[in-house]
């Protein structure tokens, strides 16, 4: 059908005009009403992501629910929500800068939330974008790279040969309320626990454990402040004239300070008084002034997390403040991209006070019988569909010959030390998943019994104790993701029947003979002179890293 165009300009018709405002009428109308139904769909959306995934721009947040919290607790490549991955500047003077390109798509790099332990997991959800595996690729790269800088830090003297001419430590005469006075408030820090304060007797390593033998005490996962404290002051390089001095200690109890206020209702600018009167006081002094606390270390008991808050009511903002960007922090897990954070060992029930306690101790369990293959002290996560423990139960509980056997810590089984110590003394593996955080306690529990761990996820040790820990991990320990696991593609006891016993019993000697003395804090009375345990291991990098300042 042909059609023809008039070039000549006709008058618009009446109706035609009539017809084209009411179809512009109807148009406006139609856009007008579904404006209230795009926004509903939006407030749903929120609804939902706002208890799971936040996403801003190309950056996804991975948020966790839990009982315990009243709000969330979000990761974005380990950090909190409104935070940017930090992209390290690799030199020895460098304080971390933020960068907002690489914190996209991160697939549970970080997917848990920080509670006490043997407490269940929250429930976490996630959402991955289509370039999720290079930005994690690439997250991974930069904690590496960050590894290999705290590598490079490390002393090469011996207890021995460690000097103290020109590496003199200063140990702040704090006001009480940063330290003693926090002890002091042991009875009010965990309701359901009747005598905390127990922890603290005997320099805060606790009871004594005569069943274990020497050196063993019923020690707290939050006691390691006052252990250091106790230890610094008898350091052999100890100095009393601040000129005299090239590391400074700073002795505050921020993880007690943290618990004090944990269970109860008080605002976030209660819980961080005291982090900013610190702050403070520490302004005042010439040594933070000249170097702007880069030769200052603290030590935390509590993770990273605790202590990089933003706008959510967990912890305090310490480790956020500016001021606290160039000084070193020890934390029994490290935020992963900051270049400052130092992970060192949790610490165990061991404490030896001579190199015979040590001796003693390896001969013991090196020689012990290991009647099971493996063997795993924790708690299920029932109500938690992506937590791998119950995978790992339902696996252990259904193994032949016994092969594996299982503490249920949510029972009360891990409150005794000595049940958990002899459960790993005579198992040949010990299951190390996830728990509250990446990090476990129990995984050097485990290390100074003798059982060689086995890690479901980097973050637990392989991106945290470069001080302490070897680079090559399969001296020590089996690694088997934990997506693996969770997709049920494989059975963890059958995988570990499959490790030769020439292969088992080599990891087990580097473990007990040269992991073992590294890891344990030993009596703050100790005298060791033939191993360096972890307290002497730090100190000893600590003051390495300083004397490259200058």
């Amino acid at each position: 059908m042909a059609i023809s165009i008039s070039r000549k300009k006709s008058k618009p018709s009446k109706k035609v005009e009539t017809k084209e405002c009411f179809s512009h009428v109807t148009l406006l109308f139609q856009i007008l009403y579904r404006i209230p139904v795009a926004f509903f769909l939006l407030f749903l959306v929120f609804l939902w992501s706002s208890s799971t995934t936040i996403i801003s721009g190309n950056i996804v947040h991975v948020c966790v629910s839990s009982r315990k919290l009243n709000n969330l607790y979000c990761l974005s490549a380990g950090t909190q929500p409104s935070l940017e991955l930090p992209v390290p500047i690799i030199n020895d003077n460098s304080t971390s800068t933020p960068s907002p390109s690489i914190n996209a798509g991160v697939k549970e790099l970080v997917d848990v939330v920080v509670q006490d332990q043997d407490e269940p997991d929250p429930v976490i959800r996630t959402t991955v974008g289509n370039d999720s595996d290079a930005e994690v690729a690439n997250a991974k790269k930069m904690v590496e790279a960050l590894m290999q800088v705290h590598r490079s830090w490390k002393s090469d003297m011996t207890r021995a040969q460690a000097a103290c001419d020109g590496r003199g430590v200063y140990v702040y005469d704090l006001p009480t309320k940063f330290n003693k006075d926090l002890v002091g408030q042991c009875g009010d820090m965990m309701p359901w626990e009747n005598n905390f304060c127990r922890f603290f007797d005997n320099e805060a390593l606790g009871e004594a454990i005569p069943e274990l033998g020497e050196g063993w005490y019923h020690t707290n996962q939050y006691s390691l402040e006052p252990i250091f404290h106790s230890r610094v002051l008898k350091h052999r390089c100890r100095v009393y004239n601040e000129n005299e001095a090239k590391l400074f200690y700073v002795p505050y109890y921020g993880g007690l300070d943290i618990l004090r206020w944990h269970f109860k209702n008080v605002s976030n600018d209660v819980k961080d008084t005291l982090s900013l009167e610190l702050i403070k006081w520490l302004q005042s002094r010439k040594p933070w002034i000249q170097n702007s606390g880069k030769d200052h270390v603290f030590v935390l008991g509590k993770i990273s997390w605790d202590f990089r808050r933003t706008d959510k009511s967990w912890g305090t903002k310490l480790l956020e403040l500016t001021q606290m960007q160039n000084s070193m922090k020890l934390l029994i897990e490290r935020q992963p991209w900051h270049v400052n954070d130092i992970g060192i060992p949790h610490p165990t029930y061991f404490h030896p006070r001579s190199d015979d306690d040590i001796i003693a101790w390896q001969l013991k369990i090196i020689r012990s019988q290991r009647k099971s293959l493996v063997s795993f002290a924790g708690g299920a996560r029932p109500g938690d569909p992506v937590n791998i423990r119950s995978i790992l139960i339902n696996q252990c509980s259904s193994s032949e010959d016994g092969n594996c056997r299982f503490l249920n810590c949510s029972s009360g089984g891990c409150s005794q030390p000595n049940y958990v110590i002899e459960l790993f003394a005579e198992s040949e593996f010990c299951l190390q998943p996830p728990g509250d955080s990446p990090t476990r306690k129990s995984l050097f529990d485990s290390l100074v019994s003798g059982c060689i761990p086995v890690l479901f996820d980097p973050f637990t040790a392989y991106y945290q104790y470069a001080w302490h820990l070897p680079e090559d991990h399969s001296k020590y320990s089996v690694f088997i993701d934990k997506e693996e696991v969770r997709q049920m593609k494989v059975n963890v006891v059958e995988k570990l029947m499959q490790i030769p016993v020439r292969e088992r019993e080599n990891m087990r000697r580097y473990i007990v003979y040269e992991l073992l003395p590294g890891l344990v804090y030993g009596d703050p009375n100790s005298q060791l002179h033939k191993f360096q345990d972890a307290f002497s291991i730090t100190m000893n990098n600590l003051l390495e890293r300083v004397n490259r300042l200058d």
